[in-house]
Protein backbone atom coordinates (compact mmCIF):
# COMPACT_ATOMS: atom_id res chain seq x y z
CA UNK A 1 0.00 0.00 0.00
CA UNK A 2 1.18 3.66 -0.26
CA UNK A 3 2.41 5.37 2.37
CA UNK A 4 -0.43 7.67 1.84
CA UNK A 5 -2.74 5.51 3.39
CA UNK A 6 -3.66 6.22 6.74
CA UNK A 7 -5.54 4.60 10.32
CA UNK A 8 -6.96 7.10 12.56
CA UNK A 9 -7.29 6.16 16.56
CA UNK A 10 -9.99 7.00 19.29
CA UNK A 11 -8.03 6.66 22.40
CA UNK A 12 -10.86 7.66 25.02
CA UNK A 13 -8.57 7.39 28.20
CA UNK A 14 -9.00 7.97 32.05
CA UNK A 15 -8.37 11.50 32.33
CA UNK A 16 -7.77 12.39 28.36
CA UNK A 17 -9.14 11.84 25.22
CA UNK A 18 -6.66 11.79 21.93
CA UNK A 19 -7.46 11.41 17.98
CA UNK A 20 -4.44 10.23 16.36
CA UNK A 21 -3.54 9.02 12.65
CA UNK A 22 -1.15 6.65 11.56
CA UNK A 23 0.52 5.29 8.36
CA UNK A 24 0.73 2.10 6.87
CA UNK A 25 4.31 2.05 8.90
CA UNK A 26 3.10 2.71 11.35
CA UNK A 27 4.75 5.75 12.12
CA UNK A 28 2.61 8.67 13.93
CA UNK A 29 1.31 11.30 11.48
CA UNK A 30 -0.46 13.78 13.88
CA UNK A 31 -2.74 13.84 16.73
CA UNK A 32 -4.35 16.03 19.12
CA UNK A 33 -6.06 15.67 23.01
CA UNK A 34 -8.40 17.05 25.26
CA UNK A 35 -8.61 16.49 29.21
CA UNK A 36 -12.01 16.28 30.60
CA UNK A 37 -13.40 16.87 34.25
CA UNK A 38 -12.59 13.97 36.85
CA UNK A 39 -15.91 14.27 39.32
CA UNK A 40 -15.27 13.00 42.51
CA UNK A 41 -18.99 13.54 44.00
CA UNK A 42 -17.89 11.47 47.61
CA UNK A 43 -14.99 10.34 48.90
CA UNK A 44 -13.89 6.94 46.61
CA UNK A 45 -16.52 7.78 44.25
CA UNK A 46 -15.29 8.89 40.77
CA UNK A 47 -17.22 9.85 37.44
CA UNK A 48 -17.18 11.49 34.20
CA UNK A 49 -19.60 12.79 32.36
CA UNK A 50 -20.90 10.42 29.29
CA UNK A 51 -21.45 13.65 27.10
CA UNK A 52 -18.20 14.86 27.83
CA UNK A 53 -16.16 11.71 26.60
CA UNK A 54 -18.29 12.19 23.25
CA UNK A 55 -17.61 15.45 22.89
CA UNK A 56 -13.91 15.06 23.12
CA UNK A 57 -13.65 12.26 20.89
CA UNK A 58 -15.24 14.29 17.95
CA UNK A 59 -13.68 17.74 18.26
CA UNK A 60 -10.09 15.61 18.92
CA UNK A 61 -11.52 13.93 15.97
CA UNK A 62 -12.20 17.44 13.81
CA UNK A 63 -8.83 19.03 14.98
CA UNK A 64 -7.02 16.03 14.31
CA UNK A 65 -8.48 15.71 10.21
CA UNK A 66 -7.64 19.46 10.56
CA UNK A 67 -4.33 19.07 11.45
CA UNK A 68 -3.78 16.18 8.46
CA UNK A 69 -5.59 18.38 5.79
CA UNK A 70 -3.32 21.70 6.80
CA UNK A 71 -0.47 19.03 6.14
CA UNK A 72 -1.60 18.87 2.29
CA UNK A 73 -2.86 14.99 3.90
CA UNK A 74 -6.24 14.08 1.88
CA UNK A 75 -8.91 13.26 4.43
CA UNK A 76 -10.28 10.25 2.13
CA UNK A 77 -7.10 8.84 2.43
CA UNK A 78 -7.90 7.92 6.19
CA UNK A 79 -9.44 4.15 5.76
CA UNK A 80 -10.88 2.65 8.55
CA UNK A 81 -10.27 4.01 12.51
CA UNK A 82 -10.01 2.31 15.43
CA UNK A 83 -11.56 3.18 19.47
CA UNK A 84 -9.60 2.02 22.11
CA UNK A 85 -10.78 3.04 25.99
CA UNK A 86 -10.28 2.76 29.48
CA UNK A 87 -11.81 -0.27 30.37
CA UNK A 88 -14.52 -1.50 32.87
CA UNK A 89 -16.27 2.28 33.12
CA UNK A 90 -19.86 1.75 33.01
CA UNK A 91 -22.52 3.80 31.10
CA UNK A 92 -26.11 3.29 30.79
CA UNK A 93 -28.19 5.33 28.00
CA UNK A 94 -31.75 5.35 27.03
CA UNK A 95 -32.09 3.65 23.61
CA UNK A 96 -34.41 6.01 22.74
CA UNK A 97 -33.41 9.43 23.65
CA UNK A 98 -29.86 8.53 23.67
CA UNK A 99 -29.48 10.26 27.15
CA UNK A 100 -27.06 9.29 29.44
CA UNK A 101 -29.41 8.02 32.52
CA UNK A 102 -26.50 8.41 35.15
CA UNK A 103 -22.89 9.51 34.92
CA UNK A 104 -20.08 6.88 33.72
CA UNK A 105 -18.65 5.16 37.00
CA UNK A 106 -15.00 5.26 36.44
CA UNK A 107 -13.15 1.82 36.93
CA UNK A 108 -11.77 2.88 39.95
CA UNK A 109 -14.83 3.76 41.95
CA UNK A 110 -14.98 2.44 45.22
CA UNK A 111 -19.03 3.09 46.16
CA UNK A 112 -19.72 -0.74 45.43
CA UNK A 113 -17.32 -2.18 48.42
CA UNK A 114 -20.35 -3.38 50.48
CA UNK A 115 -22.46 -4.91 47.53
CA UNK A 116 -19.14 -6.86 46.54
CA UNK A 117 -18.59 -8.60 49.85
CA UNK A 118 -22.50 -9.60 49.60
CA UNK A 119 -22.07 -10.85 46.11
CA UNK A 120 -19.02 -12.83 47.38
CA UNK A 121 -20.96 -14.25 50.12
CA UNK A 122 -23.80 -14.83 47.80
CA UNK A 123 -21.63 -17.08 45.54
CA UNK A 124 -20.67 -18.88 48.22
CA UNK A 125 -23.90 -20.10 49.56
CA UNK A 126 -24.79 -20.87 45.91
CA UNK A 127 -21.43 -22.61 44.98
CA UNK A 128 -21.26 -19.99 41.82
CA UNK A 129 -17.74 -19.78 41.26
CA UNK A 130 -17.55 -16.74 38.97
CA UNK A 131 -14.06 -16.44 38.46
CA UNK A 132 -13.79 -19.92 36.96
CA UNK A 133 -16.22 -18.94 34.91
CA UNK A 134 -15.36 -15.35 33.80
CA UNK A 135 -11.34 -14.94 34.57
CA UNK A 136 -11.91 -12.42 36.80
CA UNK A 137 -12.78 -12.20 40.71
CA UNK A 138 -15.98 -10.25 42.16
CA UNK A 139 -14.68 -7.09 42.58
CA UNK A 140 -15.30 -2.87 43.16
CA UNK A 141 -13.09 -2.97 39.70
CA UNK A 142 -15.10 -4.50 37.18
CA UNK A 143 -18.51 -3.43 35.39
CA UNK A 144 -20.81 -6.13 36.83
CA UNK A 145 -21.04 -4.36 39.94
CA UNK A 146 -21.16 -0.56 38.89
CA UNK A 147 -24.40 -1.76 36.99
CA UNK A 148 -26.38 -3.14 39.46
CA UNK A 149 -25.48 -0.58 41.95
CA UNK A 150 -27.19 1.83 39.24
CA UNK A 151 -29.95 -0.50 38.89
CA UNK A 152 -30.35 -0.48 42.69
CA UNK A 153 -29.49 3.25 43.27
CA UNK A 154 -30.67 5.45 40.10
CA UNK A 155 -33.95 5.83 39.59
CA UNK A 156 -34.08 6.11 36.09
CA UNK A 157 -32.03 3.36 35.47
CA UNK A 158 -33.96 1.02 37.35
CA UNK A 159 -37.18 2.36 35.21
CA UNK A 160 -35.27 2.08 31.80
CA UNK A 161 -34.17 -1.30 32.74
CA UNK A 162 -38.06 -2.38 33.27
CA UNK A 163 -39.33 -0.62 30.54
CA UNK A 164 -36.76 -2.21 28.27
CA UNK A 165 -35.10 0.97 27.51
CA UNK A 166 -32.01 0.64 28.56
CA UNK A 167 -28.39 0.00 27.29
CA UNK A 168 -25.60 -0.72 29.09
CA UNK A 169 -22.02 -0.20 27.44
CA UNK A 170 -18.26 0.45 28.57
CA UNK A 171 -17.23 3.34 26.80
CA UNK A 172 -16.21 1.26 23.76
CA UNK A 173 -20.07 0.66 23.19
CA UNK A 174 -20.84 4.34 23.96
CA UNK A 175 -18.76 6.08 21.43
CA UNK A 176 -19.36 3.29 18.44
CA UNK A 177 -23.20 3.68 19.12
CA UNK A 178 -23.33 7.72 18.66
CA UNK A 179 -20.85 7.65 16.01
CA UNK A 180 -22.45 5.08 14.09
CA UNK A 181 -25.78 7.20 14.14
CA UNK A 182 -27.36 6.85 18.03
CA UNK A 183 -30.84 6.74 17.90
CA UNK A 184 -31.14 6.69 14.19
CA UNK A 185 -29.74 3.50 14.03
CA UNK A 186 -26.25 3.43 16.16
CA UNK A 187 -24.32 0.15 16.17
CA UNK A 188 -24.29 -1.44 19.79
CA UNK A 189 -21.52 -3.62 20.09
CA UNK A 190 -18.45 -4.78 22.47
CA UNK A 191 -15.44 -5.63 21.48
CA UNK A 192 -14.19 -9.26 22.96
CA UNK A 193 -11.60 -7.77 25.16
CA UNK A 194 -13.85 -4.81 26.79
CA UNK A 195 -16.31 -7.38 27.55
CA UNK A 196 -14.06 -9.74 28.98
CA UNK A 197 -13.69 -7.18 31.94
CA UNK A 198 -17.69 -6.94 32.72
CA UNK A 199 -17.89 -10.10 34.66
CA UNK A 200 -20.57 -11.17 32.21
CA UNK A 201 -18.51 -13.06 29.46
CA UNK A 202 -17.56 -16.81 29.49
CA UNK A 203 -13.73 -16.64 28.92
CA UNK A 204 -13.89 -19.94 27.15
CA UNK A 205 -16.91 -19.14 24.41
CA UNK A 206 -16.39 -16.07 24.58
CA UNK A 207 -20.18 -14.95 24.59
CA UNK A 208 -22.40 -13.89 27.53
CA UNK A 209 -23.26 -16.25 29.97
CA UNK A 210 -26.41 -17.07 31.52
CA UNK A 211 -25.49 -18.13 34.93
CA UNK A 212 -23.53 -14.78 35.65
CA UNK A 213 -26.48 -12.63 34.11
CA UNK A 214 -28.72 -14.63 36.59
CA UNK A 215 -26.22 -14.07 39.49
CA UNK A 216 -25.66 -10.30 39.07
CA UNK A 217 -29.86 -9.78 38.06
CA UNK A 218 -28.63 -8.28 34.74
CA UNK A 219 -31.60 -9.02 32.53
CA UNK A 220 -29.63 -9.77 28.34
CA UNK A 221 -31.95 -7.34 26.92
CA UNK A 222 -29.54 -3.85 28.15
CA UNK A 223 -26.00 -6.02 26.53
CA UNK A 224 -24.54 -4.69 23.28
CA UNK A 225 -23.74 -8.00 21.06
CA UNK A 226 -20.23 -9.26 21.53
CA UNK A 227 -18.02 -8.25 18.39
CA UNK A 228 -13.83 -9.39 17.23
CA UNK A 229 -11.64 -6.97 17.79
CA UNK A 230 -10.64 -6.14 14.48
CA UNK A 231 -13.73 -6.16 12.16
CA UNK A 232 -16.11 -3.39 10.07
CA UNK A 233 -18.73 -2.45 12.96
CA UNK A 234 -20.24 0.62 10.78
CA UNK A 235 -19.45 3.95 9.39
CA UNK A 236 -19.14 7.63 10.81
CA UNK A 237 -22.15 9.11 10.30
CA UNK A 238 -21.27 12.86 10.14
CA UNK A 239 -18.22 15.01 10.85
CA UNK A 240 -15.31 15.17 8.90
CA UNK A 241 -14.99 11.19 9.19
CA UNK A 242 -18.13 10.81 7.64
CA UNK A 243 -17.95 7.62 5.76
CA UNK A 244 -15.47 5.99 7.11
CA UNK A 245 -15.06 2.30 9.08
CA UNK A 246 -15.25 1.99 12.39
CA UNK A 247 -13.00 -1.37 12.18
CA UNK A 248 -11.12 -1.89 15.50
CA UNK A 249 -11.87 -1.88 18.66
CA UNK A 250 -9.32 -2.71 22.00
CA UNK A 251 -9.26 -2.16 25.80
CA UNK A 252 -6.95 0.31 26.13
CA UNK A 253 -4.62 -2.47 27.63
CA UNK A 254 -4.98 -5.01 25.30
CA UNK A 255 -4.70 -1.98 22.70
CA UNK A 256 -0.86 -1.95 23.98
CA UNK A 257 -0.58 -5.18 24.27
CA UNK A 258 -0.98 -5.20 20.46
CA UNK A 259 1.13 -2.33 19.76
CA UNK A 260 3.67 -3.78 21.45
CA UNK A 261 3.62 -6.53 18.96
CA UNK A 262 2.98 -9.53 21.57
CA UNK A 263 1.63 -11.79 19.87
CA UNK A 264 3.84 -14.43 20.98
CA UNK A 265 3.48 -16.82 23.92
CA UNK A 266 5.70 -15.26 27.15
CA UNK A 267 5.64 -12.23 25.60
CA UNK A 268 4.24 -9.34 27.97
CA UNK A 269 3.87 -5.45 28.58
CA UNK A 270 3.69 -2.88 30.98
CA UNK A 271 1.70 0.42 30.85
CA UNK A 272 2.21 2.91 33.28
CA UNK A 273 -0.47 5.52 33.33
CA UNK A 274 -3.18 7.04 35.74
CA UNK A 275 -2.69 3.32 37.12
CA UNK A 276 -0.36 0.21 35.56
CA UNK A 277 -1.37 -3.09 33.41
CA UNK A 278 0.94 -5.56 33.28
CA UNK A 279 -0.45 -7.85 30.88
CA UNK A 280 1.39 -11.34 29.67
CA UNK A 281 0.37 -13.49 26.04
CA UNK A 282 -0.27 -17.19 27.30
CA UNK A 283 -1.85 -18.33 23.88
CA UNK A 284 -4.67 -19.75 22.79
CA UNK A 285 -6.35 -21.19 25.48
CA UNK A 286 -7.06 -19.64 28.70
CA UNK A 287 -4.70 -20.10 32.09
CA UNK A 288 -6.49 -19.70 35.23
CA UNK A 289 -4.55 -17.82 38.18
CA UNK A 290 -3.85 -19.41 41.22
CA UNK A 291 -1.63 -15.97 42.58
CA UNK A 292 -4.37 -12.95 42.23
CA UNK A 293 -4.15 -12.19 38.96
CA UNK A 294 -6.86 -12.19 35.98
CA UNK A 295 -7.32 -13.98 33.24
CA UNK A 296 -8.67 -12.13 30.15
CA UNK A 297 -8.78 -12.07 26.28
CA UNK A 298 -5.75 -10.29 24.50
CA UNK A 299 -7.49 -9.80 21.28
CA UNK A 300 -9.48 -11.64 19.25
CA UNK A 301 -8.50 -10.60 15.07
CA UNK A 302 -11.46 -11.75 12.37
CA UNK A 303 -12.23 -15.16 13.07
CA UNK A 304 -9.45 -16.25 14.05
CA UNK A 305 -9.26 -17.67 17.61
CA UNK A 306 -8.81 -15.08 20.63
CA UNK A 307 -5.41 -15.14 22.62
CA UNK A 308 -5.26 -14.90 25.86
CA UNK A 309 -3.32 -13.36 28.92
CA UNK A 310 -2.54 -13.09 32.25
CA UNK A 311 -2.70 -9.34 33.78
CA UNK A 312 -2.19 -7.43 36.61
CA UNK A 313 -3.97 -4.64 37.49
CA UNK A 314 -2.23 -1.77 39.43
CA UNK A 315 -5.02 1.05 40.79
CA UNK A 316 -2.52 3.88 41.38
CA UNK A 317 0.68 4.84 39.38
CA UNK A 318 0.11 8.07 37.54
CA UNK A 319 -2.23 8.87 39.78
CA UNK A 320 0.44 8.75 42.60
CA UNK A 321 1.86 11.92 41.01
CA UNK A 322 -1.39 13.65 40.62
CA UNK A 323 -2.14 13.54 44.36
CA UNK A 324 1.50 14.98 44.80
CA UNK A 325 0.84 17.81 42.47
CA UNK A 326 -2.70 18.09 43.00
CA UNK A 327 -3.33 17.74 46.76
CA UNK A 328 0.12 17.97 48.45
CA UNK A 329 1.33 20.95 46.41
CA UNK A 330 4.92 19.09 46.32
CA UNK A 331 5.50 19.60 42.65
CA UNK A 332 3.53 22.44 40.35
CA UNK A 333 4.19 19.47 37.06
CA UNK A 334 4.13 16.06 36.87
CA UNK A 335 8.00 16.02 35.31
CA UNK A 336 9.04 17.32 38.34
CA UNK A 337 8.66 14.33 40.55
CA UNK A 338 11.44 12.52 38.32
CA UNK A 339 14.55 16.20 38.82
CA UNK A 340 13.27 15.66 42.89
CA UNK A 341 13.76 11.64 42.44
CA UNK A 342 17.32 12.42 40.86
CA UNK A 343 18.54 14.49 43.56
CA UNK A 344 19.11 11.77 46.23
CA UNK A 345 20.17 8.64 45.51
CA UNK A 346 17.73 6.29 47.44
CA UNK A 347 14.67 6.72 49.70
CA UNK A 348 16.20 7.17 52.96
CA UNK A 349 14.22 4.05 54.42
CA UNK A 350 10.77 5.92 53.02
CA UNK A 351 8.62 3.83 51.79
CA UNK A 352 4.76 4.52 49.98
CA UNK A 353 2.09 2.30 49.36
CA UNK A 354 -0.75 4.67 47.02
CA UNK A 355 -3.58 2.34 47.74
CA UNK A 356 -5.85 5.08 47.41
CA UNK A 357 -8.48 2.47 45.94
CA UNK A 358 -7.67 -0.38 47.93
CA UNK A 359 -5.43 -2.54 46.18
CA UNK A 360 -5.54 -4.69 43.06
CA UNK A 361 -3.49 -7.30 41.77
CA UNK A 362 -2.14 -9.75 43.48
CA UNK A 363 -3.27 -8.44 46.82
CA UNK A 364 -7.16 -7.38 46.15
CA UNK A 365 -7.36 -5.76 49.47
CA UNK A 366 -9.88 -3.52 49.11
CA UNK A 367 -9.44 -2.99 53.24
CA UNK A 368 -5.65 -1.17 52.24
CA UNK A 369 -5.17 2.25 52.41
CA UNK A 370 -2.71 4.75 51.25
CA UNK A 371 0.31 4.23 53.72
CA UNK A 372 3.95 6.23 53.80
CA UNK A 373 6.24 5.11 56.61
CA UNK A 374 9.59 4.88 57.42
CA UNK A 375 9.96 9.00 57.69
CA UNK A 376 12.43 10.45 59.89
CA UNK A 377 13.52 14.12 60.30
CA UNK A 378 16.35 13.37 57.54
CA UNK A 379 13.44 12.73 55.28
CA UNK A 380 12.52 15.64 52.87
CA UNK A 381 10.17 15.97 49.51
CA UNK A 382 13.31 14.39 47.08
CA UNK A 383 12.89 11.42 49.26
CA UNK A 384 9.27 11.12 49.35
CA UNK A 385 9.20 11.47 44.97
CA UNK A 386 11.76 8.67 45.30
CA UNK A 387 9.67 6.69 47.24
CA UNK A 388 6.22 7.36 44.65
CA UNK A 389 8.35 6.18 41.74
CA UNK A 390 9.54 3.17 44.06
CA UNK A 391 6.01 2.32 44.81
CA UNK A 392 4.49 1.87 40.76
CA UNK A 393 8.09 -0.27 40.42
CA UNK A 394 7.26 -2.48 43.71
CA UNK A 395 3.69 -3.45 43.15
CA UNK A 396 4.56 -4.23 39.41
CA UNK A 397 7.67 -6.45 40.83
CA UNK A 398 4.58 -8.20 42.75
CA UNK A 399 2.60 -8.72 39.64
CA UNK A 400 5.75 -9.93 37.86
CA UNK A 401 6.29 -12.55 40.01
CA UNK A 402 2.92 -13.83 39.82
CA UNK A 403 2.81 -14.41 36.33
CA UNK A 404 6.11 -16.26 36.57
CA UNK A 405 4.67 -18.64 38.96
CA UNK A 406 1.12 -19.25 36.91
CA UNK A 407 2.54 -19.25 33.79
CA UNK A 408 5.94 -21.42 34.12
CA UNK A 409 7.55 -18.94 31.57
CA UNK A 410 10.64 -17.39 32.99
CA UNK A 411 10.25 -13.35 31.71
CA UNK A 412 13.66 -12.20 30.34
CA UNK A 413 12.20 -8.50 29.35
CA UNK A 414 9.91 -6.62 30.33
CA UNK A 415 8.18 -3.85 27.45
CA UNK A 416 7.05 -0.70 28.85
CA UNK A 417 4.51 2.19 27.74
CA UNK A 418 2.05 5.06 28.58
CA UNK A 419 3.45 8.56 29.90
CA UNK A 420 4.79 7.67 32.94
CA UNK A 421 7.63 5.63 31.06
CA UNK A 422 8.81 8.67 29.67
CA UNK A 423 10.55 8.87 33.02
CA UNK A 424 14.09 7.41 32.49
CA UNK A 425 14.36 7.47 36.59
CA UNK A 426 11.81 5.37 36.51
CA UNK A 427 12.20 2.87 33.92
CA UNK A 428 16.02 2.33 35.48
CA UNK A 429 14.46 1.79 39.14
CA UNK A 430 12.30 -0.72 37.58
CA UNK A 431 15.23 -2.80 36.26
CA UNK A 432 16.92 -2.72 39.35
CA UNK A 433 13.81 -3.80 40.87
CA UNK A 434 12.79 -6.94 38.23
CA UNK A 435 16.36 -7.77 38.03
CA UNK A 436 15.87 -7.65 33.81
CA UNK A 437 16.27 -5.77 31.34
CA UNK A 438 13.50 -2.87 30.71
CA UNK A 439 12.54 -2.00 26.64
CA UNK A 440 11.13 1.27 26.25
CA UNK A 441 10.19 2.63 21.92
CA UNK A 442 10.84 5.67 21.01
CA UNK A 443 7.53 6.21 20.16
CA UNK A 444 5.28 5.47 22.43
CA UNK A 445 1.99 6.05 21.24
CA UNK A 446 0.99 1.90 21.61
CA UNK A 447 -2.27 2.11 23.07
CA UNK A 448 -2.90 4.05 19.46
CA UNK A 449 -1.26 1.97 17.42
CA UNK A 450 -2.13 -1.55 18.46
CA UNK A 451 -5.83 -0.17 17.70
CA UNK A 452 -4.82 1.26 14.52
CA UNK A 453 -3.55 -2.29 13.67
CA UNK A 454 -6.90 -3.73 14.53
CA UNK A 455 -8.23 -1.78 12.31
CA UNK A 456 -6.05 -1.67 9.52
CA UNK A 457 -5.82 -5.30 9.27
CA UNK A 458 -10.36 -5.37 9.31
CA UNK A 459 -10.05 -3.39 5.95
CA UNK A 460 -6.65 -5.14 4.38
CA UNK A 461 -3.99 -2.87 4.95
CA UNK A 462 -2.02 -5.68 6.43
CA UNK A 463 -3.71 -9.37 6.21
CA UNK A 464 -2.74 -9.93 9.99
CA UNK A 465 -0.79 -10.42 12.57
CA UNK A 466 2.29 -12.17 10.22
CA UNK A 467 2.11 -8.70 8.18
CA UNK A 468 2.33 -6.76 11.55
CA UNK A 469 5.74 -9.06 13.02
CA UNK A 470 7.13 -8.51 9.89
CA UNK A 471 6.55 -4.44 10.13
CA UNK A 472 8.79 -4.08 12.75
CA UNK A 473 7.89 -0.64 12.33
CA UNK A 474 10.92 1.44 12.89
CA UNK A 475 9.77 3.91 14.53
CA UNK A 476 9.43 2.01 17.81
CA UNK A 477 13.10 1.47 17.97
CA UNK A 478 14.17 1.14 21.71
CA UNK A 479 15.53 2.60 24.94
CA UNK A 480 16.87 -0.50 26.71
CA UNK A 481 17.38 -0.47 30.39
CA UNK A 482 19.54 -2.64 32.38
CA UNK A 483 19.75 -3.43 36.05
CA UNK A 484 22.31 -1.77 37.31
CA UNK A 485 21.84 -2.76 41.40
CA UNK A 486 23.01 -6.54 43.13
CA UNK A 487 20.65 -8.84 44.09
CA UNK A 488 21.35 -8.16 47.83
CA UNK A 489 20.36 -4.74 47.33
CA UNK A 490 17.15 -5.70 45.45
CA UNK A 491 15.98 -7.85 48.19
CA UNK A 492 15.91 -5.63 50.89
CA UNK A 493 14.31 -2.84 48.86
CA UNK A 494 11.46 -5.66 48.51
CA UNK A 495 11.50 -6.60 52.38
CA UNK A 496 11.03 -2.92 53.11
CA UNK A 497 8.26 -2.87 50.82
CA UNK A 498 6.25 -5.92 52.10
CA UNK A 499 6.88 -4.62 55.97
CA UNK A 500 5.19 -1.42 54.07
CA UNK A 501 2.16 -3.15 53.03
CA UNK A 502 1.34 -5.10 56.07
CA UNK A 503 0.95 -1.46 57.80
CA UNK A 504 -1.64 -0.58 54.65
CA UNK A 505 -3.61 -2.86 55.28
CA UNK A 506 -7.15 -3.25 57.98
CA UNK A 507 -8.03 0.23 57.68
CA UNK A 508 -11.75 -0.05 58.48
CA UNK A 509 -13.46 2.05 56.02
CA UNK A 510 -16.82 3.31 55.36
CA UNK A 511 -17.60 4.58 51.56
CA UNK A 512 -19.42 7.84 51.86
CA UNK A 513 -22.62 7.37 50.16
CA UNK A 514 -23.55 3.58 49.91
CA UNK A 515 -26.48 2.87 52.24
CA UNK A 516 -26.35 0.30 54.58
CA UNK A 517 -28.59 -2.20 53.39
CA UNK A 518 -29.01 -5.70 52.18
CA UNK A 519 -28.51 -6.68 49.17
CA UNK A 520 -31.15 -8.55 48.16
CA UNK A 521 -29.69 -11.75 46.58
CA UNK A 522 -32.84 -13.06 45.30
CA UNK A 523 -34.00 -10.21 42.83
CA UNK A 524 -33.10 -10.47 39.08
Amino acid sequence: MPNNTYIGAIDQGTTTTRFLVFNDKGRLITSHQLDYEQIYPKPGWIEHDPYELLDTAIRCADEGCRKLGMMGRTLSHIKAIGITNQRETTIVWDRNTGEPLYNAIVWGDQRTSRMVEKLRRKQEKQGLDVQAISGLPIHNYFSAVKLRWMIKHVAKVKEAVKNKRAMFGTVDSWLIWNLTGGIQGGIHVTDVTNASRTLFMNLETCQWDERLLEFFGIPDHVLPKIVSSSDIYGEVKWGPLEGVAIAGCLGDQQAAFVGQQCFQKGEAKNTYGTGAFMVLNVGEKPVKSHNGLLSTVGYRFGDKPAMYALEGSIAVAGAAVNWMKNNLGVISSSDEINELARQVDDTGGVVFVPAFSGLFAPYWRNDSRGTLVGMTQYTNKCHIARATLESVCFSTQAIFTAMKEDSGVPLKVLKTDGGMSNSDILMQIQADILGIPVERPKMRETTALGVCFAAGCAVGIWKGVDDLIHLKYSAMDLDVFDPQSTEEERLYRLSLWDAALERSYNWTHVVAGEEDEDYDDDSH
